[in-house]
C-alpha cells in the first residue's frame, strides 16, 4: 500500500454547537447565515461588560449522556461524549469490534471544567470542604474529556489532550495523526469547550479581546472597519480519524477528507521586532501536503475580530495567496469563536463544503477594510468545488495552527456508500 493511500481520512463527524445538534442542524444553519449569537443565558450577566454568546440552546444532557455521569462531568465534557457518539455513528464504528489498544482519543481544551469548577469552589466558600464533591479533583481538569470518552467506548489506546487555546483542536489532529502512524487504526479527535460561569467569562475578559456590544448583529465583525472584539461561544466538533487501509479493511463509508498537511508556529515575543509567525505556518501546511497556493479552493480564517490580529491574518493571507487570490470565509461569525470546540467545528464544515460543493458564507461583515486584499465569502453561500481546504487557527499567547484538507480520491476513498 502506498502512503497516499494510507494517509489519515476523517470518516465520521459529530456536532454539538450553537448552529445545531448534528451534522444537518449545523449545515442547514450555516448555509442559511442563521445567527446564533445572543444574550448570555446560563447566569445572569448584567454584571458584567460581556453580554453576548453563542450558546449550544438545543442541547441538553439528560436523555443523551448516562445519567450517572452527568454529576460527574463537567457541560463541556457532557458536549464532547454526545458529540462522539455521533461521530461514531456516522462513521458505522463500532468499537467492542475493534481492538481496544488500537483505538486513542486525543481532544483539545481550553478553559476546562469552569462552571463545575465554580460550582464546587462556591460549595467550599459557603458550606465548607465536606461539601465539595469528590469528582471535582476530575471535572475540571483538561483531559477530562479525553479520560471519559475512552472509558466510554473501552478505547485503551495512545489518549491525550492539547491546550493551546483556540489553535488547540488543529493541533488535537495533527497529533491523531501522529498516533496513526505510530500503528493504531482510529483516533477520536477535535474538541469542545464551555467557557460560561461567571469565573469562566472573567477569565475570558482579561484577554481585552471580547466585544462588549449589545447588539447581536454587530458584536462580532471580523475584518470590518468597524471590527471590536470577538463574541465567545460553546460546543465544537468531534471527529473521527483513521487510518485508510484500515477503515477499509473494517469496510467503512467514503471518507469525508484526507489531513494533508499540517504546520504550527509561535509568534516571537512583542517588541522584538520580528514579523508574526502565521504566514509561515501556512506555507509550511501547504508544503507538506504538496500543495501549491493556487491550488487551494478555500481557506477557513480564524477570525479574530480586533483591527490588529485581522490585519495580521488578512495581510498572511495575501502574502501567500496573493490579492484576492483565494476565497476566504469564517462561518464562525454565526457561533462566536468557540476555544478550543471552533477549529474542529471550521474542520467539520470545510469537509461538509466538500462534499456539497458550496463554500459557507461569512455573515455580519458590511464593511470590509479596503486595505485587506482578501475575497470574503460575505452574507451568502458561494458554489464551488472545493478540493483542498484551509483552516486557520491561532490561540491567545502567540499560538498558530494550519491545517490542509483534500477531498478523497480513488487513492484515499474508503471504498463505501455514505
Amino acid at each position: 500500500m502506498s502512503p497516499a493511500q494510507d494517509a489519515p481520512v476523517i470518516t465520521g463527524i459529530g456536532v454539538v454547537a450553537p448552529t445545531g445538534i448534528g451534522v444537518a442542524e449545523h449545515w442547514a444553519a450555516t448555509l442559511s447565515g442563521t445567527r446564533a449569537i445572543g444574550p448570555i443565558t446560563r447566569f445572569d450577566p448584567e454584571s458584567y461588560p460581556v453580554r453576548l454568546a453563542g450558546e449550544a440552546k438545543g442541547f441538553s444532557a439528560p436523555g443523551n449522556v448516562p445519567g450517572r455521569l452527568i454529576p460527574q462531568t463537567d457541560h463541556w465534557t457532557h458536549m464532547a461524549l454526545v458529540a462522539a457518539d455521533q461521530a461514531l455513528a456516522d462513521a458505522g464504528v463500532d468499537p467492542s469490534a475493534l481492538p481496544e489498544y488500537e483505538m486513542g482519543v486525543v481532544t483539545a481544551s481550553s478553559s476546562g471544567g469552569v462552571e463545575f469548577g465554580q460550582r464546587e469552589i462556591q460549595e467550599l466558600w459557603s458550606k465548607g470542604p465536606r461539601h465539595v464533591g469528590a469528582y471535582q479533583s476530575i471535572a475540571w481538569f483538561y483531559a477530562a474529556t479525553t479520560g471519559q470518552i475512552s472509558i466510554r467506548h473501552g478505547m485503551r489506546g495512545p489518549c491525550g489532550v492539547v491546550v493551546a487555546e483556540q489553535a488547540g483542536a488543529l493541533e488535537s489532529l495533527a497529533q491523531a495523526r501522529r498516533v496513526l502512524e505510530d500503528g493504531a487504526r482510529l483516533v477520536v479527535s477535535g474538541g469542545t469547550d464551555a467557557p460560561f460561569s461567571p469565573y469562566g467569562l472573567t477569565c475570558q475578559i482579561s484577554n481585552g479581546r471580547l466585544s462588549t456590544h449589545t447588539d447581536p448583529e454587530l458584536a462580532y465583525r471580523p475584518f470590518d472597519a468597524r471590527a471590536g472584539g470577538y463574541v465567545p461561544g460553546e460546543g465544537g466538533a468531534i471527529l473521527i480519524v483513521e487510518d485508510a487501509g484500515k477503515a477499509r479493511e473494517r469496510g467503512a463509508r467514503d471518507a469525508y477528507g484526507v489531513i494533508a498537511g499540517h504546520a504550527a508556529t509561535f509568534d516571537p515575543a512583542p517588541g522584538s521586532g520580528r514579523p508574526p509567525a502565521l504566514r509561515r505556518a501556512i506555507e509550511q501546511a501547504l508544503a507538506q501536503a504538496g500543495l501549491e497556493p493556487g491550488d487551494l479552493d478555500v481557506v477557513f480564517a480564524d477570525a479574530a475580530g480586533s483591527p490588529e490580529l485581522d490585519r495580521a491574518e488578512a495581510e498572511a493571507i495575501a502574502a501567500v495567496f496573493g490579492d484576492r487570490g483565494v476565497p476566504v470565509t469564517a462561518p464562525k461569525t454565526m457561533t462566536g469563536r468557540l476555544y478550543a470546540g471552533g477549529p474542529s467545528l471550521d474542520v467539520a464544515t470545510a469537509l461538509l463544503a466538500m462534499r456539497h460543493s458550496v463554500l459557507p458564507p461569512t455573515i455580519g461583515v458590511s464593511d470590509l477594510v479596503p486595505g485587506y486584499a482578501i475575497d470574503l465569502v460575505r452574507d451568502e453561500p458561494r458554489d464551488a468545488e472545493v478540493r483542498s481546504a484551509l483552516i486557520i487557527a491561532r490561540g491567545y499567547g502567540g499560538f498558530n495552527a494550519a491545517l490542509v484538507l483534500r477531498a478523497p480520491d480513488h487513492s484515499t476513498s474508503t471504498g463505501g456508500d455514505r
